[in-house]
């Protein structure tokens, strides 16, 4: 795409704020409260700082086009965008750089309000001549000395450009698997020797620079605790993972406690991102989770309860995969491909989908002015239930949902919900699937409490909150 002015961007960016009358769907149960709002949306360029992050990865492929995508990011209320460098589209002739492309997503990124952040790679056919395309894909330029010195040279090059407008960088991706890390098998050593050779070329150019290692496939604890023997925290400031499941809770906590006390051993206070998670729209796709029946309500209740749940955990950022459906996906060029339907907005057309309104709900709630606490949630109620609390402005927020399964039928009930009277003037319930802010006339006081009789049960996160808030 071409730079676009000042007051064409903004004049996109309004039509993307559903300004043109375009709300969030209605709640899949009807919800026997008062309807008396709708929680504002707040474009990007709106919030100072947040730890809500989206993707935007592939463009090294050009798989969407960014220019239909921007007005809707801008839109969404996400600070953050994860970007992929393109060594293959950069350097298409040895020593000579092109980053015209990758200027135009990072200005204009920046311009609404959002920071990209960088994953760093992939491969380049001028120096891995046996891959099987210009992408080259998962081709490490480890296995010779010419590789290894054009990549060095490149990571140079692409951290002497971008200083001053890109401060994070992340090292690879998923070089665990064999789809991304080849011709050899994945090997954790081999991992630590690439972040190893490439650290000191952007600390060099960008000495304030925030490095992510891992970017690791799942939560692959053994290979995790391989790369930090080797050596890996020495090198970085940050550990990310994609803790792709289709029950986002189901044994998270317990693997994040695993992983902070195995990071505790070798740095103390190294922080993680959950660098790249999403659930698709619809069965038949490509990428993880594709063979299972999805559809956009529940993809939309799977981005809640992700988002929620690694804010509940205090990651310290959290980004979801993709901004758009990625027509025809392919790890690397050659076929058609298949749409990974994992975009918060339609690939066809770039419309929302229901999880696109989901996401803009707690972004408008969850910046960087809203912290966690521990939870104070009480419920009656028979099922397994996942709550989480939160303060902004002095205000609680609390939150509660079934961790049920997605692809399962489930029975919306009503549980008695109690939480602490203190810092509530007017509580009110919010539904982050429609954005309904909701009147609670039944609430009482006992006891230091608010009790809420009757309350939805559901297997996406309510919320309860002072009104002033919304």
């Amino acid at each position: 795409m071409s730079s676009m002015g000042r007051r064409e961007f903004l004049g996109r960016c309004a039509a993307g704020m559903g300004l043109l009358g375009q709300e969030p769907p209605p709640p899949p149960i009807p919800f026997d409260l008062p309807l008396v709002g709708r929680v504002r949306a707040r474009p990007a360029a709106e919030i100072p700082a947040s730890p809500l992050s989206v993707g935007f990865e592939t463009l090294d492929r050009q798989l969407f086009e960014p220019g239909k995508a921007y007005p809707r990011l801008a839109a969404l209320g996400a600070k953050w965008a994860r970007c992929q460098t393109g060594w293959g589209r950069t350097e298409r002739r040895k020593g000579e750089y092109d980053f015209a492309w990758l200027d135009d997503v990072v200005d204009t990124l920046r311009k609404a309000g959002i920071q990209p952040w960088f994953n760093l790679g992939y491969g380049n056919r001028l120096y891995t001549p046996e891959a099987p395309d210009d992408f080259a894909v998962g081709w490490v330029p480890l296995n010779d000395e010419g590789a290894r010195a054009g990549w060095v040279r490149f990571v140079g090059r692409i951290a002497e450009h971008f200083r001053g407008r890109v401060r994070h960088w992340e090292i690879w991706n998923e070089p665990n698997i064999t789809n991304f890390w080849k011709p050899r098998k994945p090997a954790a050593e081999d991992y630590v020797e690439l972040v190893r050779i490439t650290a000191p070329e952007i600390r060099r150019r960008i000495p304030d620079a925030v490095l992510v290692g891992g970017a690791f496939a799942g939560m692959p604890t053994d290979y995790f605790r391989r790369c930090l023997e080797a050596g890996m925290a020495e090198f970085v400031d940050r550990v990310s993972y994609h803790p792709y499941r289709p029950v986002p809770e189901k044994g998270y906590e317990a693997e994040v406690r695993a992983w902070r006390a195995l990071a505790e051993k070798h740095k103390p206070g190294l922080r993680f991102w959950q660098g790249e998670n999403g659930c698709p729209s619809r069965k038949g796709g490509s990428g993880a989770l594709a063979n299972l029946e999805w559809d956009e309500l529940r993809q939309a209740k799977w981005v809640l309860r992700r988002i929620l749940m690694d804010l509940a955990l205090e990651i310290e950022l959290t980004s979801y995969y993709h901004t758009v459906d990625l027509v025809g996906y392919r790890l690397a060029a050659g076929g058609p491909g298949k749409t990974n339907f994992k975009g918060l907005l339609r690939g066809e057309d770039y419309s929302p989908k229901p999880s696109y309104f989901a996401y803009q709900c707690l972004a408008a709630l969850f910046d960087a002015e809203t912290r966690r606490v521990e939870p104070e949630v009480r419920l009656a109620a028979g099922a397994e239930v996942q709550t989480a609390s939160f303060v902004r402005r002095d205000r609680p927020i609390h939150a509660w949902w079934v961790p049920a399964d997605l692809l399962r039928g489930f029975e919306a009930a009503k549980a008695e919900v109690a939480v602490p009277e203190e810092g509530f003037a007017e509580p009110v319930l919010v539904d982050p699937l429609s954005a309904g802010v909701h009147a609670l006339p039944r609430a009482r006081r006992s006891g230091g409490r608010w009790i809420f009789p009757d309350l939805p049960l559901t297997d996406w996160p309510l919320l309860v909150l002072d009104r002033s808030l919304v």
